[in-house]
């Protein structure tokens, strides 16, 4: 794609960034046949082509974002999909964030839009804030037909039947290894997903203990800042982001790391950029070391020698979450580790698609959310499962609120088949016969 900025809008970083992606661009086209949005909506402008070409004529002329525009860059999922699709390499992540900065720092919402968008950013960060938040939720969820606003009914639909009591696994402390030392890791034990489930830091600590590793929680770690990041709040997602450089520095400094173990991969995709967030400040180097030691859950237990297991008889669809297979491009190893300790797995139709969480998605653009939910859940329910797999948080809540199959984080079912306990979610379960 022919771009035409000039040299003073290239001494920007991020407009330079997107002036090296934009000419990247071949205009083919393949990104659509893969795009959930455009599949939904077949509207152009809803596809990655579409956006990419809004988002030239917005930044390369400085124009203040138009209702429209904002529209159809909201309505992205950031799936990553059109990443994977591309022929060209054309780093879409990158530049519809920077875009969403753009729109952030230069359009003024409705006001509706600007406090559902404070609330989200001031309280689903913060595990304490969002555990009274979801009991308020709670209460009010028998209400829910009687508030006009979509995006706040989804918000209470968000609310679980169970709020789990804090884990005091997720304090600051060290856990050490069941037998020999392999390695020293450091959990990022996350933000919302110590809320909502509790269960899944909890089985990732037993497993990685169980065969070698020093698990550190460390001091000042928290929120990734990838919900801020993707709503285009710098400052904020900069902030948070940079507490968990030092905290993680920190503990390399002291005691070495091998590894910064995440077990949700939405969060896996962020801190595995932080490299690039940071490539402009003085935190450069950590950042970009942090990054580096950065692994999914699964890359790491691939690295452990699980034992196999005798076949389970249990029948495990997996969902690959968009973070995952597209952000991280990490595609077999769930699944190998899956089928290694027993279980039977199997995928479900069109599973490059998005199940439609996408961290705040759900809850700002209820209505096409609840579609790619849909179609999800038809497709992972076709395959006839006992129980069904994801390996991100946001992906298990969707999914599990609109099926009655049992939905497990990974970690939660090579777990117990390696030695842990039955998952909570299926103790009064059993397959079918």
């Amino acid at each position: 794609m022919q771009t035409n900025f000039t040299p003073e809008q290239l001494k920007d970083a991020g407009t330079a960034r997107a002036n090296e992606i934009l000419r990247n661009c071949v205009h083919c086209g393949f990104c659509t046949a893969t795009c959930p949005t455009y599949q939904i909506l077949g509207d152009e402008l809803d596809s990655p082509r579409g956006r990419i070409y809004q988002i030239k004529d917005m930044i390369e002329n400085e124009r203040v974002p138009d209702k429209k525009t904002v529209m159809h860059i909201d309505r992205c999922l950031s799936c990553l999909a059109c990443m994977t699709t591309c022929p060209s390499g054309v780093h879409y992540m990158h530049l519809v964030d920077h875009a969403r900065e753009y729109i952030e720092n230069h359009y003024k919402r409705p006001l509706t839009d600007r406090a559902l968008r404070w609330i989200l950013a001031q309280i689903l960060p913060y595990p304490m804030r969002f555990r009274v938040a979801l009991l308020g939720a709670k209460i009010a969820k028998p209400f829910k037909a009687l508030v006009p606003d979509a995006r706040l009914r989804a918000m209470l639909e968000m609310a679980p039947k169970v709020i789990p009591p804090v884990s005091r696994n997720d304090d600051p402390q060290v856990f050490v290894p069941a037998g020999e030392k392999k390695l020293r890791v450091a959990l990022m034990t996350g933000c919302a997903q110590k809320a909502l489930n509790t269960d899944i830091n909890d089985a990732t600590i037993r497993l990685l203990r169980r065969f070698g590793c020093e698990v550190v929680i460390a001091e000042g770690a928290g929120c990734c800042g990838a919900l801020t990041h993707h709503m285009g709040k710098a400052r904020e997602s900069h902030a948070t982001a940079e507490k968990n450089i030092n905290a993680w520095m920190a503990e390399a400094k002291v005691g070495g790391l091998d590894s910064i173990v995440i077990n949700t991969s939405g969060c896996g995709t962020t801190v595995k950029d932080y490299g690039h967030m940071f490539r402009e400040s003085g935190k450069a180097a950590e950042a970009a070391h942090v990054a580096d030691l950065a692994q999914d859950v699964s890359e790491l237990l691939m690295q452990l020698d699980l034992p196999e297991g005798a076949a389970k008889g249990i029948r495990v669809a997996y969902h690959a979450a968009c973070s995952l297979q597209h952000g991280q491009q990490i595609k077999t190893f769930p699944k190998d580790l899956l089928k290694r300790v027993g279980f039977e797995v199997v995928e479900p139709a069109d599973s490059h698609l998005c199940c439609g969480s996408a961290g705040t998605y759900n809850l700002m653009q209820p209505e096409i959310s609840k579609e790619l939910k849909r179609r999800k859940v038809d497709t992972l329910e076709a395959k006839a499962p006992d129980v069904i797999a994801a390996g991100n948080i946001g992906c298990m809540m969707q999914i599990g609120g609109a099926t009655g199959v049992p939905v497990l984080h990974t970690v939660e079912l090579l777990d117990w088949a390696t030695g842990g306990p039955k998952p909570r979610a299926l103790q009064n379960w059993s397959p079918v016969p």
